[in-house]
């Protein structure tokens, strides 16, 4: 990669699933996995990228099979939510561990170990080349964390919202399944909803139609995909308005 290419993008915010951090492993964090997410992360804001992270929790807590178990949903959505701030956290140790300055803030109040969400604040630590990573989901229940990460992305108003999945891209049916599934290199929103692409929860698909912001789907296992999808590389699916 060429060391002087100036990034077409100023403000992006990540979303990570919380199976990314697993790795090979059945539950939990593989710390080998979070340290080389740490190095991907800090190549980016060594570019002069103002970068948010969105994670979700599902290598802890899935709330959808407790749910199905006979458990309250919005308490389930909320034990959800803090299985994010224990990713959230994690990652922000890793960050900090290789030079990066990190703030984790919470949609729902927990003062004792992280900040509370404030969108002024959030802009603000962007500004000082911090990494900013939002907790907590948007602190409702009946709410994903791919709803969360259009919601924060819009609020800080970002150039470019990536989903990092295990997949390098969207398909017209899961590659994994189906040996002819065809990958998209671009799509449009609404091509998105009408064939049901399940990108994203369709409320995450709509706030991102609607407020013009550009959506980039790729593999965060395969090397430099995100340093290539921000520094303006054919990387994964494009979704954007037409």
């Amino acid at each position: 990669m060429n060391d002087d290419v100036t990034p077409p993008y100023r403000r992006v915010l990540l979303k990570l699933s919380g199976e990314a951090l697993m790795g090979d492993t059945d539950f939990g964090i593989d710390p080998q996995i979070l340290h080389r997410l740490a190095d991907q992360v800090r190549g980016l804001v060594q570019l002069g990228i103002q970068l948010g992270l969105v994670i979700g929790g599902g290598n802890i807590f899935r709330g959808v099979g407790l749910t199905k178990s006979g458990i309250d949903r919005v308490t389930g959505d909320y034990m959800g939510m803090l299985a994010t701030l224990m990713n959230s956290l994690a990652m922000q140790d890793a960050l900090q561990k290789v030079q990066v300055e990190t703030r984790v803030m919470s949609a729902l109040r927990i003062d004792a170990v992280c900040e509370d969400y404030s969108c002024q604040r959030a802009m603000n630590h962007l500004q000082k080349g911090r990494v900013v990573i939002f907790a907590a989901g948007t602190g409702n229940p009946f709410f994903t964390t791919d709803t969360a990460a259009s919601l924060r992305a819009i609020e800080i108003g970002a150039d470019l919202l990536i989903k990092a999945t295990k997949v390098d891209g969207v398909y017209t049916a899961d590659p994994v399944t189906n040996p002819n599934a065809q990958r998209f290199t671009q799509l449009t929103y609404d091509e998105v909803i009408e064939r049901r692409l399940g990108v994203m929860d369709t409320t995450a698909v709509v706030l991102c139609r609607d407020h013009n912001l550009p959506l980039r789907v790729l593999d965060i296992g395969k090397p430099d995909s995100l340093l290539r999808a921000i520094t303006g590389h054919e990387e994964g699916t494009l979704i954007a308005n037409e």
